[in-house]
């Protein structure tokens, strides 16, 4: 289920990078944000390793805040801190993402473990997390020349992925991160801007928020409202308290998203094991078929050489009896002569 809440047309807007590490999550934040506040460098592993946030005032007055995040869905990492990560994300962006920015690399093929992190997010967020997704496709300077993502990826575009941009509404930018010319990287941010908008727009004009967001804003309330009520000399104390209590609740919500990751985690092992289970069948099947393959050519081969032996001693037969037969018609024509010279 989904619970939104509004923000206005000229507020601020909230963007989460997601993504397998080393994708380039970074290296999009600093294109958007417009300078280098998240490290970022060529690299197999992730740099990142916890959710960051920073904010950035653009030319026409939009304000943007953007998450990194590490490495989500790792399966490297130990779900505690995973789920820690996840609720660091929601306490940064309590007030609702306005759109899901899922990096992939076009120098990285396309994995199944991207596509296990898009379903993972689907089953935590809920489903209608993807009606904000926007496909980011960074190191956009490995295209060649006004090569345009359908002709970089033509007929051999993964089935999983083309599923994956289905579902987001087949949303997508390419993010050149390493140019330098300022026109193109005011292009892609104002190409990725404008689909942000739509998103908003397509979603009433509100923000995605969740009932992991809902519970720890109202905690939140809960614990201000309480404060409010205390007197000067006591709000030193209540400060203390409402910092512990305020701790207590978060702890709260790293154990519901631990759990909801648990709950995935297990769906896609079982998952995993099924299709083991099933690619172990046709291996099976396969090798039964070939077996019996060779079975067929192995008694078809034995029933030629039968034949061919048969055939031969038929030939001898024939032979046999052919010589035979010349043999008696010779020693008929030498008796018939014998009697005519007697």
């Amino acid at each position: 289920m989904r619970f939104t809440s509004c923000c206005g047309g000229a507020g601020a807007k909230t963007l989460v990078l997601v993504g397998k590490a080393g994708n380039g999550k970074s290296a999009t934040g600093n294109t958007i944000i417009g300078r280098r506040v998240f490290e970022s460098k060529r690299s197999l592993a992730g740099v990142t390793s916890t959710c960051q946030l920073e904010t950035a005032t653009l030319s026409n007055g939009q304000i943007i805040n953007v998450i990194d995040t590490p490495g989500l869905f790792d399966s490297s990492v130990e779900p505690r801190l995973l789920a820690t990560e996840i609720a660091q994300c929601i306490k940064m962006a309590k007030d609702g993402i306005h759109g899901v920015l899922l990096v992939l690399s076009i120098g990285n093929r396309f994995s199944e473990e991207e596509a296990s992190a898009f379903a993972s997010l689907c089953q935590i967020f809920g489903h209608e997390i993807a009606d904000y997704m926007i496909v980011v496709f960074a190191h956009g300077d490995l295209l060649e020349d006004n090569q345009c993502l359908e002709d970089f990826w033509g007929p051999n575009c993964p089935q999983l992925l083309t599923d994956i941009m289905a579902m987001c509404g087949k949303r997508a930018v390419v993010f050149d991160n390493m140019t330098k010319d300022e026109d193109k990287i005011s292009r892609q941010r104002k190409e990725l801007l404008s689909l942000v908008e739509a998103v908003v727009k397509n979603n009433g004009g509100k923000s995605y928020v969740n009932y992991l967001f809902e519970a720890l804003n109202m905690s939140e309330m809960d614990l201000i409202d309480q404060t409010s009520e205390v007197t000067c000399s006591e709000k030193s104390h209540e400060g203390k308290k409402f910092h512990i209590k305020y701790e207590e609740q978060f702890e709260q919500l790293i154990k519901m998203v631990e759990l909801r990751l648990g709950e995935c985690i297990m769906r896609l092992e079982k998952q995993l094991a099924e299709e083991r289970v099933a690619r172990l069948e046709v291996e099976l099947k396969a090798q039964a078929a070939q077996t019996k393959s060779k079975e067929e050519m192995i008694e078809m081969k034995e029933r030629l050489e039968r034949a061919e032996e048969l055939s031969k001693k038929l030939e001898e037969k024939f032979k046999n009896a052919e010589n035979q037969s010349k043999e008696k018609a010779s020693e008929t024509i030498w008796s018939r002569m014998g009697c005519i010279i007697m």
